[in-house]
């Protein structure tokens, strides 16, 4: 019986744990990477815990878990992720620093999750970077690494083979977002599907949203107005519009739209429009111009601004690669 076929670099996956980790951050890029979704589309990881020194570890919650690989993996893999670091902010072993920097040379993508983006930093790999980390270590993080050009605020930073992320939720926005880059928006959307999650949050929106103490009346106006937005994302969409159909002043919705969401009207609709068009563009033969105005552009030319300023590539190009995957799938 032949031997299976390695996997891609790009799906290789080394997730660095430390003692005293969290289990959720740990558990983050797990899910995302290391649960087995082929039945549902999405391309198979292969995905490895290791650790500075393998073997047991203690977490934050009170249990043990075994990181069986040591930092040797590191070289093995196409991404490595650091979910997470020590709430003291102690600098990494420099035997993992030093691994950090061999996989960011051979053209591994490094990614720092929550306070992950410290053991980054401390490795070097941010110095002229920008990136973000947790809300709450924003002025202690740009204190430390003045070097780093820090974005504040927002939920998770892709600067190509280096990306950070906010925390906790953040980092599933963050590994979906990866997920979605590697394999397409529909793999991402299916793996969200599975794990009962918000299917796509672009990077720029905030980390912080403002959320009501309890549901009410208004809340449920807005939530339909949204999805009803989200099924017409082909028709044209005026602030003052919204606003008459949830039965709210321009203002009011305007602040409880930014509460809710954590960014604008219009820069919501872009990022429902993009995500449209990605998906049609990988599942149909539609053509780009056609594609367009499904997803609310109006013309090819408009798509192709906006896939520019967001993915940094063009619609044909997009469309090339991700039914490339789908076809080595």
């Amino acid at each position: 019986m032949p031997a299976p076929r390695a996997l891609p670099r790009e799906q290789r996956i080394a997730v660095v744990a430390f003692d005293g980790i969290s289990p959720f951050h740990l558990s983050v890029p797990c899910l995302v990477f290391g649960e087995d979704r082929s039945a549902a589309g999405v391309p198979r990881f292969e995905l490895k815990v290791c650790a500075s020194e393998p073997g047991t570890l203690r977490t934050s919650a009170g249990f043990t878990i075994d990181a069986p690989h040591g930092l040797q993996a590191i070289g093995r893999a196409g991404i490595v992720i650091v979910p997470s670091w020590h709430d003291d902010g102690r600098a990494p072993p420099e035997a993992l620093s030093r691994a950090l920097r061999a996989a960011q040379r051979r053209g591994a993508v490094i990614v720092g999750l929550c306070l992950g983006a410290f053991v980054l930093a401390e490795a070097g790999l941010l110095d002229g970077r920008p990136a973000t980390t947790h809300w709450q270590l924003v002025p202690a993080f740009a204190k430390r690494y003045p070097q780093v050009r820090l974005v504040p605020e927002v939920l998770y930073v892709d600067d190509g083979e280096i990306v950070t992320s906010a925390g906790t939720a953040a980092g599933i926005d963050c590994c979906l977002h990866l997920l979605r880059r590697l394999c397409g928006a529909e793999a991402a959307s299916r793996a969200a599907r599975s794990m009962v999650v918000a299917p796509h949050r672009q990077g720029g929106q905030a980390q912080f949203i403002e959320q009501p103490l309890r549901p009410s009346a208004r809340d449920d106006r807005l939530a339909g107005v949204l999805a009803w937005a989200g099924q017409h994302l082909d028709q044209a969409h005026s602030l003052d519009a919204l606003a008459a159909r949830a039965a709210m002043s321009r203002r009011t919705f305007t602040r409880r739209f930014r509460e809710a969401t954590g960014t604008t009207v219009g820069q919501w609709l872009a990022n429902q429009r993009i995500a449209l068009a990605q998906r049609l563009l990988e599942t149909s033969r539609r053509s780009i111009e056609e594609v367009a105005q499904a997803a609310g552009f109006g013309s090819s030319v408009s798509l192709r601004q906006h896939f520019a300023a967001a993915l940094r590539t063009s619609p044909s190009a997009y469309r090339r690669e991700f039914r490339g995957h789908a076809g080595a799938g």
